[in-house]
């Protein structure tokens, strides 16, 4: 081929010295690139063609720094104008003759409000480690200090949503209380109040792990943030942080219930083997018991789901809750005895029938091991069949369908833990004192601690008269003969 074109230095018509018009400029010819254009005062463009069609010409001040010369880009020709990449290089030349790097400068002013240049220079890699952003010590806590179930994702969404916008760019060693409370505020101005109070305790966790380990702890020198919010003083008053649901189901909504559990088996008993795939699958048998016993019961479902036969007492017609499946922290809960009314009774006896081989009520299957279902089945199952409350994108091997969403009331989405608030109002419906209905509740009552212990017999006779009652009342609305779907079994 061709030798290499050795590279030129051109100066405008006028003369070395002099400055190249924009009129010359508009006509540099495309065999010129990779020649300098010479536009006087230390000031040279590089001729470069993109595109084999458009030039563009890169300009460079020349000046000379500890004995050698050293280059300070000013800009691009046409993207700048000429009186653009003369000023920068103007500024550049000042800098150095009043003994200015001004490539330093250059780096200096990204770093803010620093007075000596120089200095500058010196601290940014120090200032580096210094100004280690939020979202670093966050990926640091997801990847060595938390393992949740879900492989964190619920976590990184979260924060991705509410916090890292606020916060992600934000120098560790400067965030403050009043930060975090800004994010937790802005989420409560939202109306999640739930979720502020689940990224509240997430915060907590975060710091205190970040106090413990290096780098994270030499940056909290003001001490952890997340220790000094109160949460309580940020939700919405009227927040019930226990629990922020208020459904409670209408006797109609109940009967509606009943009767899709119904519809649902007959509808695909009907169906013939083959095509079965082609109607919603009913809820397991299992699965609609325990919803009607979270009803008669007042439990929480996880306190259901984990229940063993051994705990369930169908002659003298009581439920023993051991103290390890009540929910809440140790020292703030306490073992219970639920004592069965008729209603609640035909569900355990129903369920026996189907489960009564294994040593749990409610046994996972596929298990080795004897193991009870995972205690967010039920609520899993209920709320995939009613998806037009969700946000989210169809599950592989779930329901994603809307066959228990009830249309006979407010139309809102229920789950099974509304369960135990409906029948808590039921009772309250029926005149049962508030009190008793709190210890149906198994609601630590105040009271210290040994006190409460050797009480822990009393009020068996109202606790059974009051489940007795509300047993007659859900009877009532969902017709004796067919209280739930599974009596007659």
């Amino acid at each position: 081929g061709l030798p290499p074109r050795t590279r030129m230095t051109r100066y405008p018509k006028s003369g070395k010295g002099k400055k190249w018009t924009a009129l010359e400029l508009k006509a540099v010819p495309l065999a010129w690139r990779g020649d300098m254009l010479s536009d006087g005062d230390g000031l040279t463009g590089e001729v470069r063609v993109v595109g084999d069609q458009t030039i563009s010409i890169h300009f460079k001040f020349a000046f000379k720094w500890n004995g050698k010369v050293a280059w300070h880009y000013c800009g691009t020709w046409p993207a700048m104008s000429m009186e653009q990449i003369r000023r920068q290089r103007d500024e550049a030349r000042d800098l150095v003759r009043s003994g200015v790097n001004p490539n330093d400068q250059k780096k200096a002013e990204r770093i803010e409000n620093q007075a000596a240049v120089e200095a500058t220079i010196a601290q940014a890699a120090a200032e580096a480690s210094q100004n280690k952003p939020f979202k670093d010590m966050f990926d640091a806590w997801l990847a060595d200090g938390v393992a949740r179930k879900d492989g964190n994702a619920e976590l990184r969404r979260s924060f991705e949503k509410d916090v890292l916008p606020v916060l992600g760019d934000k120098p560790v060693r400067s965030i403050t209380e009043h930060d975090l409370r800004k994010v937790l505020r802005t989420m409560v101005a939202r109306g999640v109040n739930r979720m502020s109070v689940r990224v509240h305790q997430d915060l907590v966790q975060l710091f205190a792990w970040a106090e413990k380990r290096q780098p994270w702890r030499g940056l909290l020198i003001e001490g952890n943030p997340a220790d000094l919010i109160e949460i309580r003083k940020i939700v919405s008053k009227d927040f019930d942080m226990v629990n922020e649901r208020d459904r409670v189901l209408t006797a109609k909504e109940l009967q509606e219930l009943q009767s899709i559990f119904e519809r649902m088996e007959a509808d695909y008993e009907a169906t013939p083997a083959g095509h079965k795939y082609e109607v919603p699958r009913p809820l397991k048998r299992e699965t609609q018991l325990a919803i009607w016993i979270c009803l008669g019961t007042l439990c929480r479902i996880g306190e259901l789901l984990m229940t063993r036969w051994e705990d369930v007492d169908l002659v003298e017609r009581y439920w023993t809750i051991p103290i390890e499946n009540v929910k809440g922290p140790m020292g703030k809960k306490q073992g219970h005895r639920v004592y069965l009314s008729d209603f609640s009774l035909r569900q355990f006896q129903a369920l026996k029938t189907l489960t009564g081989t294994s040593p749990y009520c409610f046994p996972a299957r596929n298990h080795k091991e004897d193991s009870h279902i995972d205690v967010k089945t039920v609520s899993k199952q209920v709320g995939d069949r009613q998806i037009q409350f969700k946000t989210r994108k169809d599950l592989s091997r779930r329901a994603n369908d809307n066959a228990l969403v009830l249309k006979s009331g407010s139309l809102r989405e229920w789950t099974p833990h509304d369960m135990r608030r409906t029948g808590a109002t039921m009772m309250q419906a029926l005149g049962i004192l508030p009190d008793i209905i709190d210890r149906c509740q198994n609601h630590v009552m105040a009271g210290s601690r040994v006190r409460r212990h050797y009480l822990h017999h009393e009020f068996a006779d109202e606790k059974k008269a009051a489940w007795e009652k509300l047993g007659q009342r859900i009877d009532d609305i969902l017709g004796q003969s067919a209280s739930s779907s599974a009596v007659s079994a």
